[in-house]
């Protein structure tokens, strides 16, 4: 296969090199990475601003090419114009952080995969915890065997997956609902040495998902969980109920 890969971490991530490497092996790879990082972009496009486009020397294999845009950015270049439309997949990741729940609203990786469906290309989000002792060769060895016997075709149209993966032995993986889990937002009040206040955001995790089949939990049991997401938002029942009044 033609393989795009991109992330949010920016193109020197560990994660999204590992990942290349490893499926550099059997299948054709293209990278296409923002130059630095670019967390919780979500599906931000630039559109009064040039891309920069340059080719890096991080690989002897495949091709690298760094941008000064976001994720969603990338795959539209690496796509339309770096390999002429000739990708059978992408890939985003794998990204340094879970993104679990209502993360995906904010994820720049999560919306590098979205953008490839948007494209009409299957596409395929990972993500794993922030730990130093997160095994990415052990994850992009999975990420390898999961696209090779997994059944794209059963992805209606705009449909992605969102993987994440644990951390320690890999147990296999599960289909999992997104969850319900969220970020209790906090912000702490600093003052700058010229005495203006600035900002801080911070926050906890809120898990309160009693479905033992929602990611986290999936996660939390060794499993990688696998997500089916759109590109659309409607709440179809609330429409229908609408409809009817």
């Amino acid at each position: 296969m033609r393989i795009l890969i991109t992330n949010d971490d920016g193109v020197t991530s560990r994660g999204l090199l590992m990942l290349a490497e490893i499926l550099s092996k059997k299948h054709e790879v293209l990278v296409v990475a923002p130059e630095s990082e670019q967390s919780a972009t979500g599906h931000a496009i630039t559109i009064r601003m040039p891309l920069w486009v340059k080719r890096v020397a991080l690989s002897r294999v495949f091709p690298v090419f760094a941008t000064t845009g976001t994720p969603a950015d990338c795959v539209k270049l690496g796509v339309e114009v770096l390999s002429n439309g000739a990708v059978d997949l992408v890939i985003s990741g794998i990204n340094r952080g879970f993104n679990l729940g209502t993360d995906i609203i904010y994820s720049g990786t999560v919306s590098g995969a979205l953008e490839g469906v948007l494209l009409g290309i299957p596409s395929v989000a990972v993500s794993g915890p922030i730990s130093e002792s997160f095994n990415v060769e052990q994850a992009a060895e999975f990420v390898n065997k999961f696209i090779a016997e997994f059944d794209f075709n059963m992805l209606p149209a705009f449909c992605a997956l969102n993987i994440n993966i644990p951390e320690g032995k890999i147990k296999g993986w599960r289909a999992a609902r997104q969850s319900k889990r969220r970020f209790a937002d906090r912000f702490e009040s600093r003052r700058d040495p010229s005495g203006k206040t600035y900002y801080w955001l911070y926050g906890d995790v809120v898990e309160d998902d009693s479905d033992p089949e929602a990611d986290y939990r999936v996660v939390n049991q060794g499993y990688a969980s696998v997500t089916p997401i759109s590109v659309f938002l409607t709440e179809e029942n609330v429409l229908k109920t609408m409809r009817r009044r």
